[in-house]
């Protein structure tokens, strides 16, 4: 019994990491100074989003809709 618990837990995780996405890309732009960074988390306080998602590090390709 415990053998199927374990291997059903097992074959769950492998799923959901097989399903998962990465992370988008967002463009960011500095209220100070003006300066832009590409993140995939939120910079601060003094960075506004101002484009994405993006699929790449670059910010450069931008995710298609369907």
């Amino acid at each position: 019994m415990k053998r199927r618990l374990a291997l059903l837990l097992l074959t769950a995780s492998a799923a959901a990491a097989a399903l998962a996405a990465p992370a988008r890309w967002y463009l960011y732009q500095s209220r100070l100074d003006g300066q832009k960074a590409c993140s995939q988390t939120p910079l601060g306080e003094g960075w506004t989003q101002i484009a994405g998602p993006y699929q790449d590090a670059h910010c450069e390709k931008l995710v298609r809709t369907k």
